[in-house]
């Protein structure tokens, strides 16, 4: 059961990853809905941020790095690492995916205030609850 769930995980942070390298190049399929909104000063939404390339790119690659701990503890492709320091890291990425769910109580999270966007929505939907999901699987991985 670990194993599949290793797979999924792997799977899943490693398409994340390429969805962040497109739009990193320039793509722009689904970047409206990629972007939380907040008020602006006039009242209309605009982006909370202005996400750049490089950042852009900077977080494919830790997804891409997350994902290859995946597989390097689930012995995926390899042999399994079985070291506390990977177990615990991993634990921490399964942490940092928890408080991405609940969010910033403003415009990311299950307890977001601003409501209405498309990145609400979706947010609501599907982003925090597949950061539920992967904390949960990466705790299953770490120490199954």
């Amino acid at each position: 059961m670990t194993l599949l769930i290793a797979y999924t995980l792997a799977a899943v942070f490693a398409v994340l990853s390429l969805v962040h390298v497109y739009w990193s190049l320039g793509g722009k399929a689904g970047c409206d809905a990629a972007v939380p909104k907040v008020p602006g000063k006039t009242g209309e939404m605009r982006p909370a941020f202005v996400p750049t390339p490089a950042g852009t790119f900077k977080v494919a690659v830790v997804l891409w790095v997350i994902a290859t701990l995946v597989c390097l503890r689930a012995g995926l492709g390899l042999p399994a690492i079985t070291h506390g320091a990977l177990q615990w890291f991993l634990s921490a990425v399964a942490l940092g995916m928890f408080l991405r769910a609940i969010g910033d109580f403003k415009a990311v999270g299950f307890f977001k205030r601003i409501r209405g966007s498309t990145f609400a929505r979706r947010d609501t939907w599907a982003y925090s609850p597949l950061c539920v999901l992967l904390g949960l699987g990466l705790l299953a991985v770490a120490w199954g």
